[in-house]
């Protein structure tokens, strides 16, 4: 048990933490703070419940998330990409449902950390996450249409068509008060980093967008108009359900339980790049799944990671979880003695918040890149995910793209057993220490694919920065996809940073033609030769 669940914040305290740090820790949080509480009214409110659960998320998950999670940096909450999943939910089983569909979400998490699951995320291929990503990005959009145009539809359709069928039959009732509100919070949003840089521009909308409207009565939708009073109090209260239900409940907590693990480890591996660290992936999975089990009996709603707020901790100085923990207390002081002032803010300025957002973690570079860069069969990974999210749902994307990811490589496979081109690198050197002092080795042997990519780029990174130039044999590597592709590069950019050169040796055609079509800027800088020899003389001149 205890090689499975190790937080880091008690490991950091028995190694102790300078005053400098926890200076910093706590100014970390108090931003993360700030720039959590527009989110998490917002995600509350596109999730169908009303603005104080997103707020109560974030502060009982955001604390127990920092308090036993694996990660340094982690900060916890509600996230855009549980909005649809929450929403669907809500419809279905109703919000006493989700809250079930919640707790036993965090049961199949904490099951997931201590079956070692954790290092699972490395069989999650590039394409699909970003087909997801993408899909959840434009769905989130397509919600906040209706408060962003401030258009006044009754019955709103529950599919994606539907949706926009609605908005361009009621355009007639567009609110031009709503819509210029929308566009000045998108500029602000915009154009505040720019000039601020501490106080984060979905913050500065709100207060400032909230008072134009309550000065000057503008006739828009507020969420005291829709929500009534917000309450300045959290409090726990037992859950009841019937156990001959419980059936009912299960697919809708595993889709929960898998997005949650999915997106939080995904940005404890992102912060982790960000601060040359290394997260504990099982007990991460642990921590989030105590935080969901915990959350529902507050009024909480689904939580994991969040790489925004992940990204802002870290760019603010937050080493520790204790940026995350004083995060939470911020905003539980914000609820506690500035909650009432929430029922204020114009649902139109939630709409641009949220669309900043959707733009945000669209991806939309990535999902261009794959589609006219990638091979046919990430192409295909990628669309059929992104298509079957935004028309069909979520969980069946999922399901699907995983099997048609294990189908797409036994194919390759069973192509290469009939088509193998034997590569030119055939040069044999028995002793690497034979080389000049300052040039590396490393050999790639079998598929450059999702399953093996973290593996092999984590040792090359390890061994690459002992090195002046690190010359990577792939001779015997028959494919590479796209995230081989992404590791190699987020690799070849740690080396370039410690002034390690990377070149390529022995790179059959079909890869090389993988690797030249990327735009990736990192894999442009990487020398690429055909033999060993050539490789060698390359790697002396760069010396």
């Amino acid at each position: 048990m205890e090689s499975v669940f190790k937080p880091k914040l008690f490991t950091l305290l028995k190694e102790g933490i300078s005053k400098e740090q926890l200076g910093k820790d706590v100014m970390a949080g108090i931003v993360v703070g700030i720039v959590a509480l527009p989110l998490a009214i917002a995600f509350g409110v596109a999730s169908g419940v009303s603005p104080e659960k997103g707020l109560i998320t974030a502060i009982v998950a955001g604390f127990i998330i920092s308090l036993l999670g694996g990660s340094r940096v982690q900060i916890g909450g509600p996230t855009g990409a549980f909005i649809i999943i929450v929403y669907g939910i809500i419809k279905n089983n109703g919000y006493e449902g989700l809250l079930i569909a919640t707790v036993l979400a965090g049961i199949f998490l904490v099951i997931f950390g201590l079956l070692k699951l954790g290092a699972l995320l490395k069989y999650i291929p590039q394409p699909l996450i970003i087909g997801f990503t993408s899909a959840i990005a434009l769905t989130i959009f397509t919600t906040q249409i209706k408060d962003a145009l401030g258009l006044t539809i009754e019955n709103m359709p529950d599919t994606f068509i539907g949706k926009w069928g609605a908005y361009f039959t009621n355009l007639h009732t567009v609110n031009p008060w709503a819509v210029g509100i929308m566009i000045a919070t998108l500029l602000i949003g915009i154009f505040t980093p720019k000039v601020i840089k501490r106080i984060p521009g979905s913050f500065v909308a709100i207060v400032l967008m909230t008072t134009v409207v309550a000065v000057f009565k503008l006739p828009v939708v507020t969420i005291e108009s829709l929500y009534g009073e917000i309450p300045s109090t959290i409090s726990f209260s037992a859950l009841s359900f019937d156990l001959g239900n419980i059936g009912d409940y299960i697919q809708p907590a595993i889709t929960i339980a898998l997005l949650g693990a999915i997106e939080s480890l995904l940005s404890a591996v992102v912060a982790d790049g960000m601060i040359s660290g290394h997260h504990r992936s099982n007990t991460e999975l642990i921590a989030q799944g105590i935080a969901n089990i915990a959350t529902p009996f507050f009024g909480g709603i689904p939580a994991t990671g969040a790489i925004a707020r992940t990204a802002t901790n870290i760019k603010n100085g937050g080493r520790t979880p204790i940026a995350g923990l004083v995060h939470a207390v911020v905003l539980l002081l914000i609820v506690l003695f500035f909650g009432q002032y929430a029922k204020l803010i114009p649902m139109s300025v939630l709409a641009g918040i949220l669309i900043l957002v959707a733009y945000n973690m669209s991806e939309w570079r990535l999902f261009r890149s794959v589609v006219t860069h990638s091979s046919t069969f990430d192409r295909i990974i990628l669309l059929v995910t992104f298509f079957l999210t935004v028309l069909v749902d979520l969980t069946v994307a999922i399901e699907v793209g995983i099997v048609l990811a294990a189908l797409m490589f036994m194919k390759r496979m069973a192509d290469l057993g009939t088509n193998i081109e034997e590569s030119k690198d055939m040069e044999y050197i028995t002793n690497y220490g034979d080389l000049p002092q300052g040039i590396g080795v490393y050999e790639i042997s079998g598929p450059f694919f999702f399953g093996s990519a973290k593996h092999y780029c984590n040792v090359m990174r390890e061994l690459g920065l002992k090195y002046k130039v690190m010359i990577i044999r792939m001779r015997h590597v028959p494919f590479i996809d796209a995230t081989a592709i992404t590791n190699l590069s987020a690799m070849v950019t740690d080396l370039e940073k410690g002034n390690t050169k990377v070149v390529l040796s022995g790179v059959r055609p079909e890869v090389r033609n993988v690797l030249e079509k990327s735009d990736d800027k990192a894999i442009g800088s990487v020398t690429i030769t055909d033999d060993f020899t050539i490789a060698v003389s390359t790697a002396k001149e760069l010396l």
